[in-house]
Formats: structure tokens, C-alpha cells, sequence
């Protein structure tokens, strides 16, 4: 074994045995930093969760195509057969306009339509357009209305481009939350280490007069502030996992009440390590910054 590996080892140790010697003071700081990240972590999760929501039930918006008045059997065969040939539609269903007379009467203005003296309504086509991009939509409905016997071209897609839009803000103002929080937890870790720093000042005074390096004395508090992070980082874990399962069942029954089924999902396996590695590097900024602090105050 190495003397770099075996000196990291031995300093490994004696910071997981300094916190073990005080659980109560590392429980805390665990929590602090636990809770800490578990606010934006748990608000990115469940934004995550809405925009799969969105992408399950409206992804693709569909585009109403209005055909021209009077009714022209040729042109509308001519735009079926369009759409059927176009790469851009993903589906498409001809709506007669004497079905849609027919889901009126059915909507309650039966009464409106029976003082009607014939019907004013067009044929059309509803069309659910291929493209994932909810920016491309305006292109596809604009094209479309370009096609001759198409007299209005309506599209479904602004409710959709408002919840993208909301649930972007929402990541932005939970990054920038998880910013601010992120530098708190470097000062929590800070703090600490410097507490720790001066109740062993003597001794670090001491190993200095035998020789050790700033390296041999930092080595042990870089640990300790890694291992608090990793602490915290687990909290965090911990939290984001009970507060999916005490979301899932009433998040379950209200998307049954709109006829939806969706599960409210964990973080994946990627993304808690990702939460871990980054409660450890704050931990060990909030060590290093605390250290180097110290050493250059006591050289």
C-alpha cells in the first residue's frame, strides 16, 4: 500500500471516529444539511414528475382544420389524402359536419340548433401532428392552412406552451434556490470545521512543531467535512424517498379523478448519486475553505 493511500486511510478514520464521537453534533448537522437539500431536490423531482404528466397527456396538441363553406366533397378527399401522405401528422380523424351538429345537440344547444335554419357548421379534420417540439407546432398549422380548401386552421397549443413555460420558471427558481442553499451549507460546514479547528489549536500547534505538514493537518478536517456532506446528502435521500411515498397514493387518486394513471416516481439511481456527490463536494469546499483559514492565520 502506498504511504499517499495509506496517510488518506488513516485520516479517513479518524474523522469518521471524531464524529462518531459526538453523534448528537453530527446527527444535526446531517439534518441541517439534509433538509437543506432536500428542499430543491424535492421540488425538481416533483416538477420532473408535471412535466411528465404533460408529455403523458398533451405532448402533442391537435390542430383543427376547417373546411371551406359550401361543402366540397373533392377538395375535402383532397386534403385527407394529404394528410395521410404527410410525414408531419402523426394521426388524423375526419369530423363530418354533420357530427359535429350532433355532438352540439349533445353538449346542451339542442334548443340553439333546432332554431338553426340549417347547418352552419364545416367539415374538418382534427389532426395530432408528429412533432415533439411544441415551437414547431405554429409551422405545421401554418402550412396547413396554406392547402387550398382549408378555410381556418385552429391550434391547441397554447395550454400546453403555458405549462412548459411555468414549469421552466419552476426549475430556474429551484436552481437558483438550490444556488442559495448551496452556499449556506458550505458556511454550516465552514463553522463547524472552524469549531473543531480551535479545540485543537494546542495540538495542531504541536504537530506543527514535530514536523507535520499543512497537508498532514488538513487531510483529517477535508474527511470530516466529506463525510458530514455524504451524511446530509443521505438525509436527503432519506426525506425525498418518505415524501414520495406519502405523495403517491393521493396523487394517484386525484389523477384517477380526471381518468389518468400515473405513479409519482423516485429520483432515479443516477440522480441520488448525483445529490450524494454533490453534498460531499460542498461538505469538503465548506472543510477546505474552513483549513486554509485557519493555517494561514496561524502561520
Amino acid at each position: 500500500m502506498s504511504g499517499w493511500l495509506r496517510h488518506h486511510l488513516a485520516a479517513l478514520a479518524h474523522a469518521a471516529g471524531r464524529l462518531l464521537r459526538h453523534p448528537v453534533g453530527s446527527l444535526l448537522t446531517a439534518l441541517v444539511i439534509g433538509i437543506a437539500l432536500a428542499l430543491p431536490a424535492g421540488g425538481l423531482l416533483l416538477l420532473d414528475n408535471a412535466g411528465r404528466v404533460v408529455g403523458d397527456v398533451g405532448e402533442r396538441p391537435e390542430i383543427s382544420l376547417f373546411m371551406a363553406m359550401p361543402p366540397d366533397a373533392t377538395a375535402t378527399a383532397e386534403i385527407e389524402r394529404r394528410l395521410a401522405e404527410s410525414a408531419e401528422v402523426a394521426s388524423f380523424e375526419y369530423v363530418p359536419r354533420e357530427r359535429a351538429l350532433t355532438q352540439l345537440a349533445e353538449a346542451g344547444l339542442a334548443d340553439v340548433i333546432d332554431d338553426l335554419p340549417d347547418n352552419p357548421l364545416p367539415d374538418a379534420f382534427v389532426v395530432t401532428p408528429a412533432a415533439l417540439d411544441p415551437g414547431a407546432f405554429g409551422e405545421i398549422a401554418t402550412r396547413f392552412g396554406e392547402w387550398p380548401g382549408v378555410a381556418h386552421v385552429q391550434l391547441d397549443s397554447a395550454w400546453v406552451e403555458r405549462i412548459h413555460a411555468l414549469i421552466e420558471l419552476g426549475r430556474k427558481t429551484f436552481w437558483l434556490l438550490a444556488a442559495l442553499l448551496a452556499s449556506a451549507l458550505v458556511v454550516v460546514t465552514f463553522n463547524t470545521i472552524r469549531l473543531q479547528l480551535m479545540t485543537q489549536r494546542a495540538e495542531i500547534a504541536v504537530s506543527r512543531l514535530l514536523g507535520a505538514t499543512d497537508h498532514f493537518i488538513r487531510r483529517p478536517f477535508l474527511w470530516t467535512g466529506l463525510l458530514q456532506g455524504l451524511a446530509g446528502g443521505l438525509v436527503a435521500w432519506l426525506l425525498l424517498s418518505a415524501m414520495v411515498t406519502a405523495l403517491r397514493d393521493p396523487v394517484a387518486r386525484l389523477a384517477s379523478s380526471y381518468g389518468a394513471v400515473f405513479t409519482l416516481q423516485p429520483p432515479a439511481a443516477t440522480e441520488v448519486a448525483a445529490l450524494l456527490a454533490i453534498a460531499a463536494a460542498l461538505g469538503l469546499a465548506g472543510a477546505a475553505l474552513s483549513v486554509d483559514r485557519h493555517l494561514r492565520a496561524t502561520d
